[in-house]
């Protein structure tokens, strides 16, 4: 990948270099590119760049593409055509990579690029709205890299004033102080406009196309948007933005839905943005707790393993009722759904060990801080009441639980001493503490 990089890094510099000579021509190889990779056979050419309106350009590219097989490179099966899709976005984010520090902000090649995309994004012929799409949403996200970059260096650039007008009159130094304003104002010109063609973008594309009637580009403008609030949480992690996320979390398609789900968890793993999630979390916690019996399961592994992270995040976000609608997954027939239950149950009930029990590590059987956690599972498996489905409880836990379900000693203590002075035993507990260790050993054998 990183030999595809380089060779991108050399055709980029000689596209500025044409870019430099001549504009137009330049533009124009960048503008056959997006419309041969969207499988069109037609060529734009230098007479109809010159006199022909972008609408004009797209009408005569649709009438030379042959939509007979339907197929086009972003939807073509196999290692290569994974490989183009790949090195298609590569291209677009070395390319504004490249161009960040001159060219964007020439008002001529970005409006006409963004232009051009926003046409496409709004054709009938499916390869080009998804092609376009891809690309408009590659393409703000390099930008957004590029805004975050601004960002930085205009804080950066306001300390230094502060720390230089702050001299005492006789160390201050004018001339350097006049450099720093002017660098500040060019950093703030440039943040203007890149949030310019960002605002194009998300308002010309996103704001269409993430509601799109074909699931593959509605995935797309989902999984780049939590690109954006991740990438750069000042500018986007807010509700103007967090509300697309949560309003496609009811996408008919589990493909979508998963794209939520693996966007907000990026999100809720920072716990640096929990506060900037409250609001969203108090709208869409319900939202997100139904969707642990998606009939994908694929999406339902998700939503448990978001509400995982929605638990670190915060031990009073969910209630008493969200969490049991998450324990019972642990019997659940589909591995991979009680897996991540487990999980879930895990943290929730075995995972904050009082710090007192740290000075007692080293003690062994029914005196052992796995003791009460053992004790908490069986009676877990006692309020269940699904007696008979011990080996999926086990199961469940196995991954996250292997230190608490191999305590041997502490489970024999368990089984054999008698109760302690106000300590409650009884033959049911027993029982369960059997079957669960029944099932340990089974599970180990195998």
């Amino acid at each position: 990948m990183k030999n595809c990089e380089k060779e991108f890094s050399s055709v980029v510099d000689d596209w500025i270099e044409a870019y430099k000579h001549n504009k137009d021509v330049a533009l124009l190889d960048l503008i056959n590119f997006f419309i041969q990779c969207s499988g069109c056979k037609g060529v734009v050419t230098g007479d109809m760049f010159r006199h022909m309106q972008n609408s004009e350009i797209i009408r005569r590219m649709t009438e030379e593409f042959d939509e007979d097989s339907g197929d086009y490179p972003l939807t073509m099966a196999g290692p290569q055509w994974k490989k183009f899709k790949y090195s298609f976005c590569e291209f677009i984010g070395v390319l504004v990579r490249q161009c960040q520090y001159s060219i964007i902000y020439d008002e001529y090649m970005m409006d006409t690029v963004i232009s051009l995309l926003t046409g496409l994004s709004d054709s009938q012929v499916r390869a080009f709205r998804h092609t376009s799409t891809l690309a408009a949403m590659k393409l703000m996200t390099a930008l957004v890299n590029v805004a975050l970059n601004l960002s930085i260096n205009m804080d950066n650039t306001q300390r230094q004033y502060e720390a230089e007008r702050n001299k005492m009159i006789g160390k201050r130094a004018n001339d350097r102080l006049e450099l720093l304003l002017q660098k500040r104002k060019e950093l703030q010109e440039n943040q203007d406009e890149i949030e310019n063609m960002m605002n194009a973008i998300f308002k010309g594309v996103f704001v269409h196309r993430y509601r799109d009637a074909i699931a593959e580009i509605r995935a797309i403008c989902i999984e780049e948007i939590g690109v954006w609030m991740k990438m750069y949480s000042d500018a986007f992690l807010n509700d103007s933005y967090l509300k697309y996320v949560g309003w496609t979390m009811h996408d008919k398609q589990g493909e979508v839905r998963l794209k939520c789900l693996t966007a907000l968890q990026g999100l809720y793993y920072n716990r640096e943005l929990n506060s900037k999630l409250e609001l969203f979390t108090s709208r869409f916690k319900d939202r997100i707790v139904s969707m642990t019996l998606d009939k994908e399961y694929d999406v339902a592994v998700q939503a448990i393993k978001l509400l995982t992270l929605v638990l670190q995040s915060s031990d009073e976000v969910l209630t008493a009722e969200d969490c049991e609608n998450v324990y019972h997954l642990v019997y659940s027939a589909h591995r991979p759904v009680a897996v991540a239950a487990g999980e879930f149950l895990y943290k929730k009930l075995f995972s904050c060990r009082d710090p007192e029990e740290d000075g007692i590590m080293k003690r062994r059987g029914r005196l052992s801080p796995n003791a009460n956690l053992v004790k908490t599972l069986v009676f877990f498996f006692l309020e269940s009441e699904l007696h008979e489905h011990a080996a999926y409880l086990v199961d469940s836990m196995w991954d996250c639980a292997t230190e608490l379900l191999k305590d041997w000693e502490c489970m024999n203590s368990l089984l054999l001493d008698d109760p302690l002075n106000g300590e409650e035993g009884s033959v049911a507990s027993n029982v369960c503490n059997m079957k669960i260790v029944s099932q340990i050993a089974h599970k180990i054998q195998l």
